[in-house]
């Protein structure tokens, strides 16, 4: 379950708006969440700070959505329904348009075991349960630049 925070606590004690600045936009990221409280959660606050989003609550529903729609980012929950985060992350990075998407596993399972499965299954981040919301500001700004192309 998500850390439970204000939208103005989320994101370093202020709203960010989006990025709209010399013609750059953000980029979408899609938010694979079984739990509907968690998923609304990470949608509402990456909303906020200018993403467009979109959201699975099911392995399987993921793969479709990401192959129809080739967001920029992957963030998903470790365990899903049908086919848990890794089998996702394993497929995704076989498929031809989405082998370079960056995926973050996040997890209430124990970071020591499981974030080397994670990076062993191709994803390029892990971040424990409750979500650290500065830290997951960090890893999307690094995984995901600003769009210049507008």
């Amino acid at each position: 379950m998500l850390q439970k925070q204000s939208s103005q606590e989320a994101f370093g004690g202020h709203r960010k708006a989006a990025m709209s600045y010399s013609g750059a936009t953000m980029q979408t990221i899609m938010v694979v969440e079984d739990d509907d409280d968690s998923r609304l959660m990470m949608k509402t606050l990456l909303e906020l700070k200018g993403y467009r989003v979109l959201d699975a609550a099911s392995g399987e529903e993921a793969l479709a959505r990401a192959e129809q729609d080739r967001p920029g980012l992957i963030l998903m929950d470790l365990q899903l329904p049908r086919l848990s985060g890794l089998a996702v992350a394993r497929r995704v990075r076989q498929h031809a348009q989405l082998s370079e998407t960056p995926i973050i596993i996040v997890s209430g399972h124990d970071p020591l075991q499981h974030r080397q499965l994670a990076l062993a299954a191709g994803c390029n981040e892990f971040l424990h349960k409750p979500l650290d919301f500065d830290l997951l500001e960090q890893t999307l700004d690094r995984l995901l630049p600003v769009d210049m192309d507008g």
